[in-house]
């Protein structure tokens, strides 16, 4: 049996962040994998690399997520494809601001993230780690996407569990012959629930069981430092992280 811990969509979310970890070290998983989007949006991008570097030394497997991808490089294209006539200043001046908060070797670490990670899990289980999908960092498994589109992205990796985060919406989706695992976001929730989102997968003997977790932050705390912070579209920011809504 392996027992696989995974957080996603962080966005610069320390405290919840730090609840996760906690929570995630008293479960003792076997391993951890963390998908993307890891410093964008929130207050501490600078202590989030930090606290996901030490992660990482541990053991942890750690993706690029698309903002990332903004963050590190500015490539706004590549990160927000949705955006045919312009990103809106509000997303780059978050951008920009993360980058400067970020030292130069804190930056190498973000760009150097690989888009996608594989374990075996169980002894020959394969399961991939990517923030939206299999091959894209902007292509997510939206819970209304239609099923012939599911099925195609699906298809595009041989892993049995596929693990992503991206719509920060959380769910488990059973194919039959593939098991899709959104942790939804441990730090910027959209479903209603402004706590972090995680998922803990369990594979043994061929089967999968997949269970979104929910951890308690200061999500109050973290809120008002976004606000105070001034930047464009930080109001949105901050009622988004206070209400676990979406809000623009």
């Amino acid at each position: 049996m392996t027992r696989i811990a995974v957080l996603s969509d962080v966005h610069g979310n320390l405290a919840a962040l730090e609840a996760v970890v906690a929570e995630i070290r008293r479960e003792k998983p076997d391993a951890v994998l963390v998908a993307g989007d890891l410093v964008f949006n929130g207050p501490d991008p600078n202590g989030c690399v930090d606290a996901l570097r030490h992660l990482e030394a541990e053991g942890a497997l750690i993706v690029s997520g698309n903002t990332d991808i903004a963050v590190g490089d500015f490539d706004y294209g590549a990160a927000f494809p949705q955006y045919q006539n312009g990103v809106p200043e509000a997303i780059t001046a978050a951008a920009e601001w993360a980058h400067d908060e970020l030292g130069d070797e804190q930056l190498g670490w973000l760009r150097r993230l690989p888009a996608e990670r594989r374990i075996r899990a169980d002894g020959d289980t394969l399961v991939l780690v990517v923030h939206a999908s299999p091959g894209s960092q902007t292509r997510g498994f939206d819970p209304t996407l239609d099923n012939d589109v599911v099925f195609e992205r699906a298809a595009g990796t041989d892993a049995r569990v596929i693990c992503v985060g991206h719509t920060h919406l959380p769910g488990v989706r059973d194919l039959g012959w593939k098991v899709i695992v959104n942790d939804g976001s441990a730090g910027y929730a959209f479903d209603g629930d402004p706590t972090a989102s995680w998922a803990m997968v369990t594979v043994a003997d061929g089967q999968v069981d997949a269970v979104i977790r929910r951890t308690p932050f200061d999500a109050l705390s973290v809120a008002g430092a976004i606000s105070a912070r001034g930047l464009p579209g930080d109001v949105y920011r901050a009622a988004t992280v206070r209400t676990g809504k979406l809000v623009r």
